[in-house]
């Protein structure tokens, strides 16, 4: 298949508008592999008054949006309210974006029942679900087509804000911390994120000094910082890239006129090249060396990419050794990657339906995802969206970035019984390298496709960081932290 090169603002940027939406829906950060035990609050005192909170959502100095928070005393706990308002800019094209989360939490702040809905300009999305005995229930999607999702849980897990709140009405000394285990509504993720109190210091919010004690949010290595006031409020949070909220009053928050779309992200976590690529399709291998980056949530090393010692080599695959039928050996571990989740519906009839309409039964699956990636590239619309990825309701719309399609191109896939995975990571792009998202799939063994770009196997300028949509996550720890340099290229 001939392999091309297209408009930019078509395939880059939505991997950090996803990731993006998850930070800010974390409040100050969520997602850390925890290596020490879990730990929950062992006291906590009562809020006392119901609390309504109002604040501006900064992107250094220029304001992007506000947000809504009320939590209020049940008889079982607490309810908790929180809706955002953000006009994010990815790559030129600027998109409102709303979501909101209704929480009810135990005594201890622990979830219990969440709501959560997503709206950007395009894309709707909605997650409720609750705990029930020692698992998670999740119903996913819009009303008729909604996916039912159960996970284990070892711990008490928590929703960002509540253990802000939580951690403001517990006795602390600086440097006492909790470990918790958080879920976010976004990307069906959990992880663990390890709280400290610091100290105590003075900070300006609202023309006035206010003392407040300020938390560290250990997230992956990123710095994310919250001060909470004398009452428990809120005062301030800041996160990576520049991103930080500060408590206001509703007229402020909601003034007309005040809010601008942000910079553009994609472009700012963007990593110059050393080196001009030409003739990109024909580089057989490229060799790089990587910076700023830890191999132990990443998967740097296997199949076409060989890493040792910051040096990364990635040989593009040859179609010829992937000609066979895939064997029986290693069937079961294959498995996962033929099954429907969340949001890769293989098993949905329309998806079921459509994979059959674009390829014949006769095919062998070289030729079946050859068909597959031609079909994606020129019938998906190529344009930046801010969502949660979702192949059924990319099929019906036929419009989405990078993620979109990754994730139609999984579901058709393992609709037609390949295995099929969503890989992300880096590509290079016009003298830069940008954050995006494709497939490997499995014909014998893994080879890559990009149905953005059309390419089957993708050039070698993509540089996988992890493999799995649940994996994304940890792409957070690298951001605006990677540094790159060409070696070497072999046409």
């Amino acid at each position: 298949m001939a392999t091309q090169r297209i408009k930019l603002n078509h395939i880059m940027g939505i991997i950090f508008a996803l990731l993006f939406a998850s930070l800010l829906a974390a409040r100050v950060g969520l997602f850390q592999r925890a290596e020490k035990p879990m730990m929950e609050f062992d006291s906590v005192l009562q809020i006392p008054t119901d609390r309504e909170i109002w604040m501006n959502i900064f992107q250094k100095e220029q304001k992007i949006g506000h947000v809504h928070r009320q939590f209020l005393k049940t008889t079982s706990g607490y309810r908790l309210v929180e809706s955002v308002y953000m006009q994010i800019n990815t790559l030129g094209m600027v998109q409102d974006v709303r979501y909101r989360t209704v929480a009810h939490l135990d005594s201890q702040f622990s979830l219990s029942t969440f709501d959560f809905e997503l709206q950007s300009s395009l894309f709707h999305f909605k997650a409720r679900g609750g705990i029930e005995g020692k698992r998670l229930t999740i119903y996913s999607g819009l009303s008729g087509s909604e996916q039912k999702t159960e996970l284990p849980i070892e711990h008490k897990i928590y929703l960002p804000f509540g253990i802000l709140e939580a951690f403001s009405q517990v006795r602390l000394r600086p440097g006492d911390y909790r470990n918790f285990l958080i879920f976010d509504p976004i990307s069906m993720a959990q992880r663990s994120v390890k709280v400290t109190f610091l100290d105590e210091e003075e900070i300006l919010i609202m023309g006035r000094m206010e003392r407040a004690k300020k938390i560290s949010v250990d997230f992956m290595g990123a710095p994310q910082f919250a001060w909470i006031g004398k009452e428990g409020a809120v005062l301030r949070e800041e996160g990576s890239l520049g991103i930080r909220l500060e408590q206001t009053v509703r007229e402020e928050a909601l003034k007309r006129g005040t809010i601008t779309s942000s910079a553009d992200f994609a472009e700012s976590v963007s990593i110059a090249s050393n080196k001009l690529l030409s003739d990109i399709d024909r580089i057989q291998e490229l060799t790089l060396r990587l910076q700023g980056v830890e191999e132990k949530n990443l998967f740097l090393d296997g199949d076409r990419q060989l890493y040792r010692d910051g040096i990364l080599v990635i040989r593009k695959e040859s179609l010829s050794d992937y000609l066979k039928e895939r064997s029986e050996k290693g069937t079961t571990e294959l498995e996962p990657f033929l099954k429907a989740t969340p949001f890769i519906q293989s098993d949905h009839p329309e998806i079921l339906a459509k994979a059959k309409t674009i390829i014949s039964k006769e095919d062998p699956d070289l030729v079946k995802v050859k068909k597959l990636v031609s079909w994606i590239h020129q019938n998906i619309k190529k344009r930046p969206v801010i969502s949660v990825p979702n192949a059924l309701e990319t099929l019906r719309l036929k419009v989405g970035d990078c993620n979109e399609h990754a994730v139609l191109l999984a579901a058709f896939a393992r609709a037609l019984g390949i295995p099929a995975q969503v890989e992300a990571g880096l590509v290079y792009q016009n003298g830069r390298f940008y954050y995006h998202a494709w497939n490997v799939l499995h014909i014998g063994g893994w080879i890559t496709a990009d149905s953005v770009m059309g390419q089957f196997p993708a050039d070698v300028t993509h540089l996988r960081f992890v493999r799995g949509t649940e994996q994304q996550v940890d792409l957070m720890g690298v951001i605006g932290k990677v540094e790159l340099k060409i070696l070497s290229e072999t046409k």
